[in-house]
């Protein structure tokens, strides 16, 4: 008899998660942990190894029907990854080593596709052949489907939406993050907001010391109308809104869902993200395109993953 689970795992930079999942969808277990940085080979021992552990006593084999992870970089046509935050992850034979291990069906995706598919099976893109999701935390990637099939690229690099190009002025981390990234990732907000106080502005950041604010402490503030702090979301939401017209007059797509982290801030800054996409983008795409927050939130990735390892399976 088939198992009735498949085992996935979510592999970020700095932590990962692993569940499995049957084929409705349904989480039947989670877990997540640090990432083992120590060496290049430290996360597939961890990925083995709670494998063996929620297979509970027996051979993967006999526990899960496959398995699929997604890896915050990019995956090869040959199968190997590159993951620039994990030391060595250059050209790593991650599919044909977790299979060999394992003995199971692997299925391997960059994280941002992962999402998209997960979106689009249970999220807020369910039922739709053209969508974008916009991830949006340390980094920003964005997961691309359309007519129904991940875009990928000549050398699967689509999607790396942090280094769009938005504005005429001279930013200095646009070589090295990209424009988009160096402007409103999570780690730029808190600049902004540090800059902003040391030029003298009132804020109630001002009691905070600069340099432990971050992202979520300008979201707080915010919250309780701090004018410095919604000037950092509003222009965040501008900035954001003209990066999403580009998406929207490149791929027309039906929806696009925000997630990542600053997802959680989306009510700071939804307002103005749409009225700047309306300003720049194609008309009639523009008008007619969603823009809603994830559902799935973190579990995006699993799920995606559950959906890959699924069809591996048949």
């Amino acid at each position: 008899m088939q198992p009735l689970q498949v085992f996935v795992v979510d592999l970020g930079g700095t932590k990962f998660s692993a569940a499995t999942v049957d084929r409705a969808g349904r989480i039947l277990r989670c877990r997540t942990l640090p990432v083992d940085l120590t060496s290049t080979s430290g996360p597939i021992r961890q990925v083995l190894q709670l494998a063996v552990e929620f297979a509970g006593g027996k051979k993967p084999t006999r526990a899960f029907a496959a398995a699929a992870i997604s890896v915050p970089g990019l995956v090869r046509k040959n199968g190997t990854v590159w993951a620039p935050n994990l030391p060595g992850w250059n050209r790593i034979p991650l599919a044909s080593r977790l299979k060999r291990s394992l003995g199971l069906p692997i299925a391997v995706e960059s994280d941002r596709n992962a999402a998209i598919l997960g979106e689009s099976w249970l999220g807020a893109a369910r039922g739709k052949s053209d969508a974008i999701l916009l991830m949006i935390g340390t980094g920003i990637g964005a997961g691309i489907l359309s007519g129904g099939r991940v875009i990928r690229g000549a050398h699967e690099l689509s999607g790396c939406a942090g280094w769009m190009t938005i504005t005429r002025e001279d930013v200095l981390e646009a070589r090295r993050l990209g424009e988009l990234e160096s402007l409103i990732a999570g780690p730029a907000i808190a600049r902004i907001a540090r800059q902003r106080l040391q030029r003298g502005e009132k804020s109630s950041l001002s009691g905070l010391d600069p340099a432990q604010i971050t992202a979520r402490d300008v979201a707080a503030a915010a919250r309780q109308h701090d004018r410095l702090a919604l000037d950092v979301f509003n222009r965040f939401g501008q900035l954001l809104g003209f990066a999403v017209a580009n998406l929207v007059s490149l791929f027309d797509p039906q929806i696009v869902v925000l997630g990542g982290g600053i997802a959680a801030a989306a009510d700071l800054y939804l307002r103005p993200l749409r009225r700047a996409m309306l300003e720049r983008a194609q008309p009639l795409a523009g008008r007619q395109v969603r823009i809603v927050v994830s559902k799935l939130g973190a579990k995006a990735n699993l799920l995606g993953c559950a959906g890959l390892a699924w069809k591996a399976v048949y």
